[in-house]
């Protein structure tokens, strides 16, 4: 009921369609205009594998920003999360559309171009014909390679730039008008800094463990599920500020094996040491090793679902399990519900559906 509420106070205008809470539909507003939209969840409510339809016109205004919105959609933790990030979005493409048709005046041009020299052309990975957006690149201390793309209106420097960045954090910039763009990449390469623990960490795990989801992560991605063994995996989201803490854990997989687990970390949670990696401490918290990418190939532990016969459905991976272990099958969770849902001897509870496994019937 909170979440609603929230949710009508950053957008009076999107209403709930069902009872669920799985369907909104109405408009966004930015700058006084109302645009129409319309969100989909899946039965679980989770963001990632939720479908964003609009109107031609504000697709077109968003164009530039879908990779930006993929992203927000995987990282915020709920509806009202994103809509905050939406409209933030939003406002800055309106603010740089309408800024395409300001002319700049002699003084922008020589000013960014001053500022370049500089910082250094071999910084410069990208600038559009109209001299509006600028992509600089950075390389952090351990090696890795980052974008940030600058987003300059007409009144630049007088005011700041808008700045886009891959980061799992906010990245907000501390501008006077006497400041330039060596300021922004000053600020910027402080920050990759401050994020350097936690990239490793994560590096570490995709390095060294199998990685179910997401597929390909980008830098700004918090949470990896990692394969334990047949049809059985961790979901961590890790901290960014405190990526050395223990991680908000959930188990995937059928009770026989993932309870076992659970048992272990509640137990052993004491024994966790800031001091010690993260892929570490999971191991020894949770007494196992995990498949190691050098021995073992995705498909020993990777199944398809069991009722579309796919791995990949919309981008998720299996993530339900039959809970008899002489089953063990894997499903989607969209798949699983659709399918349970045209049982009659199917039951529902809340949001919740009991039924036979679609595989061995138990």
């Amino acid at each position: 009921m909170a979440g609603a509420r929230a949710l009508l106070r950053q957008c009076p205008l999107l209403l709930p369609q069902d009872r669920h809470g799985t369907a909104y539909e109405g408009f966004v507003t930015a700058q006084g205009r109302n645009f129409h939209i319309r969100i989909l969840l899946p039965v679980d409510l989770q963001l990632k594998n939720a479908r964003v339809e609009c109107s031609w016109r504000l697709r077109r205004i968003l164009h530039s920003y879908r990779h930006i919105l993929k992203q927000r959609l995987h990282s915020c933790p709920d509806l009202v999360s994103f809509m905050v990030e939406l409209k933030t979005v939003l406002e800055i493409a309106l603010k740089n559309t309408q800024d395409l048709h300001i002319p700049r005046p002699p003084e922008y041009y020589s000013c960014l171009v001053r500022d370049l020299e500089i910082l250094g052309w071999n910084r410069l990975a990208y600038v559009d014909t109209g001299l509006s957006t600028v992509k600089l690149k950075a390389e952090d201390s351990c090696g890795r390679q980052h974008l940030i793309t600058l987003k300059l209106n007409a009144k630049y420097p007088t005011e700041p730039p808008d700045c886009l960045v891959d980061f799992p954090v906010p990245f907000a910039v501390s501008w006077m008008p006497q400041n330039s763009l060596i300021d922004i990449y000053n600020q910027f390469l402080a920050a990759l800094e401050s994020l350097k623990e936690f990239w490793d960490a994560l590096d570490e795990i995709d390095g060294k463990t199998w990685v179910l989801e997401p597929e390909n992560p980008t830098r700004s991605a918090t949470t990896r599920r990692i394969a334990i063994g047949n049809n059985v995996s961790v979901n961590i989201e890790v901290d960014p500020r405190h990526p050395n803490m223990l991680p908000e854990c959930y188990f995937l997989g059928a009770d026989h094996e993932v309870n076992p687990l659970r048992t272990k970390l509640n137990n052993n949670m004491h024994l966790w040491d800031p001091e010690v990696s993260l892929l570490q401490n999971l191991r020894e918290l949770l007494g196992i090793d995990f498949p190691s990418r050098a021995v073992l190939e995705k498909i020993d532990f990777a199944r398809d679902c069991g009722i579309c016969y796919a791995y990949r459905l919309e981008g998720s991976a299996p993530d339900h399990v039959c809970d008899d272990p002489r089953c063990g099958q894997p499903f989607h969770q969209a798949c699983l519900y659709e399918w349970l849902q045209g049982l009659p001897t199917s039951r529902q509870s809340f949001n919740v559906i009991f039924g036979e496994c679609p595989y061995c019937n138990k």
